[in-house]
């Protein structure tokens, strides 16, 4: 094992509290993002191109299906660095109006045992006017980016449409897409506004607001009955499509896991599936949909992308495997598709369901 293997970095990240570990990360893509010769050498290690894996999606090109999940660049910090580790876009925040310093500390917990991460962050970010300045230097930028927002801790459920009109009007000018987060389990009272009558305000209100693609974000605990319920009526009113899932509040998946946060990981991958593949089955052909939760390999990620995902998304297993993991499931993704006989993936999406 090299000295400078991911697993010997692991080792020593893992025995700091994990908010520690993911400073002492974010330190390092600090470094990268500021250094254009680590970022070259770092992209020839790390990326892996084939055209069989590039779309068109939302105007833009997305050379690989891969993306890094909200919630790891919550500040627009890491852009650029984040490109040179073979991911295909990326999505920054969640961001809220206001600046806020999340839920008490510790908050983020790991489940090694089951490849998982729990956490009860509660949407800790530098606000929306710091935020729209950093972002703003990548107007240009060919590097896919999502943003996703939700509401501050402290606006009551009755004024949560104001906090999203807000950050639709000040952020959705940048970037390539806007996720709507209302499936967080780490805001109190967020989750309650994944209801039927605020959903189709919300959409109704952001298409007023920006023509910029708008997707859901959904969680994974709800009734398949109730998640297409509610996926119809965001698309209905406006939406561009959906993501699914958000990380889930099922305290019975594991042993270690404590009763507050949201759980993400190898535990998440069962409950998110069979909701996205509920979705992908009633929309894949319908509107563009991202698949994240318990993603790993490249053949998890490819039956996500037969069941209906144009885009899948890693967080937790980008922790867990290290930096060559987006390298490794875009070369065997290439080679699944080649196999079954496709030119381009998307070709691929919603394979299960086409006849």
């Amino acid at each position: 094992m090299s000295l400078f293997s991911y697993d010997t970095i692991k080792k020593v990240l893992f025995k700091c509290d994990p908010e520690s570990a993911h400073a002492l990360a974010g330190f390092g893509f600090s470094i990268l993002e500021k250094c254009p010769i680590i970022r070259k050498i770092t992209s020839k290690c790390f990326t892996y191109e084939d055209a069989i894996l590039s779309q068109e999606l939302f105007g833009t090109l997305f050379k690989n299906p891969i993306g890094l999940g909200a919630g790891f660049d919550k500040n627009a910090q890491y852009i650029k660095a984040i490109q040179t580790l073979g991911f295909g876009y990326t999505e920054i925040g969640t961001i809220t109006p206001k600046p806020q310093s999340g839920n008490a500390k510790p908050r983020l917990f790991r489940l090694i045992k089951e490849r998982s991460l729990q956490n009860a962050m509660g949407f800790n970010n530098d606000g929306m006017d710091v935020i729209a300045k950093r972002v703003a230097k990548y107007d240009n930028f060919a590097f896919p980016i999502g943003v996703n927002i939700g509401k501050n801790k402290v606006t009551p459920e009755d004024k949560a449409l104001s906090d999203y009109e807000i950050l639709l009007k000040n952020l959705s000018t940048f970037g390539h897409y806007v996720v709507i987060n209302i499936s967080s389990p780490n805001t109190p009272g967020l989750r309650d506004l994944q209801n039927e009558a605020f959903v189709t305000q919300l959409f109704t209100t952001a298409k007023k607001i920006t023509q910029k693609p708008i997707l859901l974000k959904i969680a994974p605990d709800m009734s398949e009955e109730d998640a297409l319920t509610l996926c119809k009526l965001a698309l209905d009113a406006g939406g561009s499509g959906i993501v699914a899932t958000n990380t889930t509040i099922d305290y019975t998946l594991s042993d270690e896991a404590k009763d507050f946060g949201g759980i993400s990981g190898k535990l998440l991958k069962e409950k998110s599936r069979a909701i996205f593949k509920a979705v992908g089955k009633e929309f894949y052909d319908k509107t563009l949909l991202i698949s994240v939760g318990g993603i790993d390999n490249a053949k998890e990620a490819y039956e996500r992308i037969k069941d209906g995902a144009s885009l899948v998304q890693i967080y937790t297993a980008f922790i867990f495997k290290g930096p060559y993991l987006c390298k490794n499931i875009n070369t065997e993704l290439a080679e699944l598709l080649k196999a079954d006989g496709y030119t381009n993936i998307s070709q691929a999406v919603g394979a299960h369901w086409k006849k």
